[in-house]
């Protein structure tokens, strides 16, 4: 086989529609660069102008396999030509498909091929579709699935092998196997869940010189915590993130001192929600852990999509889990930098102006008719332009001169890469829109994509901190500031924390705000970080929940039943307790004068001298809980008042007994009870129940109990939308409940705060004057605390979370 040159060898590949950064890929390799040349020249002359990029991977994955054989075996002209022949007609379609033909050409030693049996032992015709391969993959997952329950998304690995390997599914397009194994499991498992997370167990070092830590800074005298161990432990030390162009690292050590950078960087479009809580505890207190600094930064690209409200409650929900931006900034500020650095990009020969549609974007990226990707990429008819006239067109962009749609920017990255964000992303677009902070200055605006690694590098960012689903990101970003010639920050990605049981998407959301369904975007029952502050869940409680977690790059799928365990067990340690009576049944005591008072010492929290105590006083007439009395005589799982079973109340020295039930004609329902003070005679109460004095009584004109949105862990599974999996007993309110008076001392006083609490890395200081901190544990009832709309004549009340456990008897 006679060696061509480099330039004879570019001329074959392009003729079959090899792009020049693959061609230069293909050029390391001389071997397989020869073979291909020659299996090139073997092709069906009908050919030269419709290859696709199957056709063309298939060639290049033959000419690896005949690189790697043994010279014993080598393949001879004659059935090279054949499998050259059998890719072309599109009669192998696969690498599958191609190593088997040349494995039974091999081992072919000079005889005639027997054409029906090649066929058959390389699955030509055999056509296995997309449906066909579900309908195994979900049989054997029902065959299997005890097993496949226990191991959960465990048996991933092996499941996948196995699939892939079963007779049935051989010829069947690799493409299937992973989203159709993925999605059949989602539907018997649900969503990752903490049961999923696999712990790696790391060797202990013997020394800490050489460990990756975020700063200079040694950990020795740092708690352990999610900022030293896992994802965020092993992130690089500054100034060890490589640049395409080393210079540019030492001006950027020189700006930062060596010290953390980072930046949680909001877009203002809506309101943040529980996932964002973790995205600023990483930024915020990642640079907080090292000593180093981070930005607010709004991402105000989109002027058509942001409010003043959504900048305002961004800056208060940082503001309530704790965190002090060290600068507040917009990327708007740097338009004018972003504007020039275009400039500089269309100069280098990396971008260019596209007029194409939406679809024909998509088309010249791959995707079909039918919305799947996979398809064929071309380069756009435009990517070609010269570059003064590139630069002439940009400029008519930005002084208005094309409609929204009609022209846009475009970088000129690699559309042979796998990774759909090199395929040529959008830069800038026109958009006729005033935007809040620069009014009508702009015509266009850049994208995501184009300014979120550059505003990065503006501020010297050394740990650009964001969840997975920008990982593929990550290649785009670097090449952007590295085709612009500025300092590259690093992106590292982590993994979300998710809620089961209710939605998060802002469109969803608004249709239940819309619709009425729910009070607000702060309605208590949602999870937006409005809604969860003024449900009364503490700043500290959601930053001791998220270390708890820990930082992966795993999704965090909790079950609302173990955040609220969380919140529950903070409040516990948290909170002073008070008799609170929801449902009320007044008791009047027979044998007591209505001047009749008797001070009862309580405790604020039983066991902590911290808290104090308060005085309740007992007199003639209190109130209890209705379910605290049953009608039904001689019940033993009953512990409680009964017409002949006392009951003792909370601190009060003797029991009460029942003497008479007083109804109403019209209902029937208890409306008093008579009972005797059993102050002459000694009897031990089977339990204690809570009382409030009818005399000292505070009235709540709302009680709002809360319990989830929504009945299933998955409303969006719903098979009718997620609307119709709506919990009818999400919301009870209850309008006569009663409060002990020692409840306005709570208020004055709130937050409360005990020392243990503020020893913690995670204490948040709250603000006075706020309604959502006056929180208290009603006994036997749960956790709750002003509403927002509660005022001094109309208290209303947010259950924050149910005690831990029903007292059943």
């Amino acid at each position: 086989m006679v060696s061509a040159s480099v330039e004879e060898l570019t001329k074959s590949f392009s003729s079959i529609g090899f792009e020049e950064p693959k061609i230069k890929e293909i050029l390391k390799n001389q071997k397989v660069s020869s073979i291909l040349d020659h299996l090139v020249k073997l092709a069906p002359p009908s050919s030269s102008t419709t290859w696709t990029k199957q056709e063309r991977s298939l060639l290049h994955n033959l000419a690896g396999l005949i690189n790697k054989g043994s010279p014993n075996k080598s393949l001879n002209e004659q059935y090279s030509k054949l499998i050259v022949e059998y890719i072309v007609n599109g009669n192998l379609k696969t690498n599958l498909q191609v190593e088997s033909a040349y494995k039974y050409t091999t081992a072919t030693t000079g005889a005639a091929i027997d054409v029906k049996d090649f066929e058959k032992q390389t699955g030509v015709g055999i056509v296995i579709t997309e449906d066909q391969v579900r309908d195994r993959v979900a049989k054997y997952i029902q065959e299997n699935l005890e097993t496949i329950q226990t191991e959960r998304y465990k048996s991933v690995p092996g499941l996948f092998a196995i699939i892939k390997n079963l007779p049935e599914l051989k010829w069947a397009e690799p493409k299937y196997f992973k989203p159709i194994i993925d999605q059949e499991l989602l539907k018997v498992l649900g969503p990752k869940d903490e049961r999923d997370v696999i712990k790696k167990e790391k060797k202990k070092s013997s020394k800490a010189t050489g460990t990756k830590t975020a700063s200079t800074a040694t950990t020795t005298a740092k708690e352990r915590s999610m900022f030293t161990e896992g994802f965020l432990g092993d992130l690089h030390r500054v100034g060890e993130n490589p640049q395409a162009y080393p210079e540019l690292m030492k001006e950027h050590l020189k700006v930062t001192g060596g010290k953390v950078r980072t930046r949680f960087p909001p877009e203002p479009n809506g309101y943040l929600h529980i996932g964002h809580s973790k995205a600023i505890m990483v930024n915020f207190g990642f640079a907080k852990h090292w000593d180093g600094v981070c930005y607010l930064r709004f991402d105000d690209t989109n002027p058509e999509a942001e409010a003043p409200e959504y900048f305002e409650s961004i800056k208060r929900m940082v503001d309530w889990l704790g965190f002090k931006p060290w600068k507040v900034t917009y990327s708007s500020d740097y338009f004018d930098r972003l504007y020039e650095l275009a400039e500089v990009l269309i100069e280098n020969d990396k971008g260019y102006i596209c007029h194409c549609t939406a679809e024909e974007i998509k088309r010249g990226r791959g995707i079909r008719e039918d919305g799947t990707p996979g398809g064929e990429r071309r380069a756009c008819v435009h990517r070609a332009r010269p570059i003064k006239e590139n630069l002439l067109e940009f400029r008519k962009m930005r002084d208005g001169h094309y409609k929204p749609g009609a022209a846009i920017l475009r970088m000129k990255q690699n559309l042979e890469s796998p990774s759909p964000q090199m395929w040529d992303l959008i830069a800038y677009r026109v958009l006729n829109a005033p935007h809040p902070r620069t009014g009508d200055k702009w015509k266009i605006y850049p994208t995501y994509d184009f300014t979120h690694c550059l505003v990065d590098s503006f501020e010297n960012i050394t740990h650009s901190l964001c969840t997975t689903e920008f990982y593929l990101s990550r290649e785009s970003y670097e090449w952007l500031c590295d085709q612009v010639h500025v300092y590259r920050p690093a992106q590292r990605e982590y993994g979300r924390l998710n809620i089961t049981g209710t939605i998060l998407s802002k469109r969803k959301i608004a249709k239940l705000v819309n619709g009425g369904y729910v009070r607000g975007w702060n309605d208590p029952r949602l999870f937006t970080l409005e809604a969860i502050r003024r449900r009364g869940i503490p700043p500290g409680a959601i930053l001791s929940f998220i270390n708890t977690l820990g930082v992966t790059t795993n999704d965090s799928n909790i079950q609302l039943v173990r955040f609220e365990s969380a919140i529950r067990k903070y409040l516990e340690d948290t909170t002073p307790r008070l008799m609170f009576v929801l449902d009320p049944i007044e008791v009047v005591i027979d044998n007591l004068t209505e001047d009749y008072s008797e001070s009862c010492v309580i405790p604020y929290r039983p066991g902590s001298k911290e808290f104090g105590d308060r005085t309740v006083v007992f007199g003639k007439k209190i109130y209890i809980e209705r379910s605290d009395f049953s009608e039904k005589v001689g019940d033993k799982e009953f512990f409680r008042l009964t017409p002949d079973q006392p009951v003792g109340l909370i601190r009060v020295p003797h029991t009460i007994s029942v003497k008479s039930v007083q109804k109403d004609p019209a209902t029937g329902k208890i409306i008093r009870i008579i009972a005797h003070y059993n102050n002459d005679v000694k009897i031990k109460p089977k339990t204690f129940i809570q009382w409030v004095p009818e005399k000292y009584a505070l009235k709540v004109s709302e009680t709002r109990v809360y319990d989830q949105l929504f009945k299933s862990e998955n409303p969006a599974a719903h098979p009718e939308g997620y609307l119709n999996d709506i919990n009818p007993e999400s919301e009870i309110v209850y309008k006569n409940s009663v409060i002990e008076p020692n409840f306005k001392h709570v208020v004055e006083n709130s937050p409360w705060v005990v020392d243990d609490a503020k020893k913690s890395e995670f204490y948040v200081a709250e603000k006075k004057g706020c309604k959502e901190i006056c929180r208290f544990q009603a006994m036997r009832v749960g956790y709750f605390t002003l509403d927002i709309e509660s005022t001094d004549e109309k208290v209303i009340l947010n259950r924050i979370v149910s005690l831990k456990d029903s007292v059943s008897k």
